[in-house]
C-alpha cells in the first residue's frame, strides 16, 4: 500500500543551514525550495537534513513547500479538507490517516487518465464512485490490518458499526463529489 522508502545510496542529501539556505551534497550548489518541488516532480528521492543537529528535517521542508504552492494561489487542499484534516489530530484513527492518504494519492495516480476523462465528461459511468469505493475499502483494510476483504467476505463484528459510520461519511463524500461535478 505504501510507497517502499528508498534506498540510501540513491537518495540526494540536501542541508538545511541556520540561515535558511539549503545545500544540495550531489551538486555542491546550494538550491531553492522550488528546486527541491521540482525534484519532487522528478521523483528524485532526498532527505533533508538539519546541517548543525544532524535530524532529518525532510517532513517540515516538504510541509514548507506545500504551504509555499498555497501562498501563490495554486491552491490544491480545499479549506474543508483542511478542516478535517486537522480534526484528526488526536482521534484514534490519527495512525491510519497517512497510509489512507498516501494510499489513496497512489490510487488517483494510477487513474489519473480515467479520472481525466471523467472530468471532460468522456465516460458515462461514475469512475470517481469506484476510486471512493476502491478508497474506502483500502481504508477498512488498513484500520482493520488486512488485506481488501474479498466480495462475499462478511464484515467482521467488532468492525460493522465503524463501517457502518465509514459508509455514511463515503456517502456524504460522494454527495459533495456530485455536487462539484454540477
Amino acid at each position: 500500500m505504501a510507497t517502499s522508502q528508498p534506498n540510501d545510496e540513491n537518495v540526494v542529501v540536501i542541508k538545511k543551514y541556520a540561515n535558511r539556505r539549503l545545500y544540495d551534497t550531489e551538486s555542491s550548489s546550494y538550491i531553492t525550495l522550488d528546486r527541491l518541488a521540482q525534484m519532487v516532480r522528478q521523483k528524485r528521492d532526498f532527505k533533508v537534513i538539519d546541517a548543525k543537529s544532524g535530524e532529518d528535517i525532510t517532513h517540515s521542508v516538504l510541509t514548507q513547500i506545500i504551504m509555499d504552492e498555497e501562498a501563490r494561489g495554486t491552491t490544491l487542499l480545499p479549506v474543508n479538507f483542511l478542516r478535517q484534516l486537522i480534526g484528526m489530530y488526536g482521534d484514534q484513527m490519527q495512525s491510519f490517516v497517512p497510509q489512507y492518504l498516501e494510499a489513496s494519492l497512489e490510487t488517483l495516480q494510477r487513474n489519473q487518465s480515467q479520472f481525466r476523462d471523467a472530468m471532460s465528461g468522456a465516460l458515462t459511468a461514475n469512475p470517481l464512485a469506484e476510486m471512493t469505493r476502491r478508497n474506502m475499502e483500502m481504508f477498512t483494510a488498513a484500520a482493520t490490518g488486512m488485506r481488501p476483504p474479498a466480495k462475499d467476505a462478511p464484515a467482521p463484528e467488532a468492525s460493522k458499526s465503524e463501517l457502518a459510520e465509514l459508509r455514511a461519511q463515503l456517502a456524504e463524500m460522494q454527495r459533495k463529489l456530485d455536487k462539484l461535478g454540477e
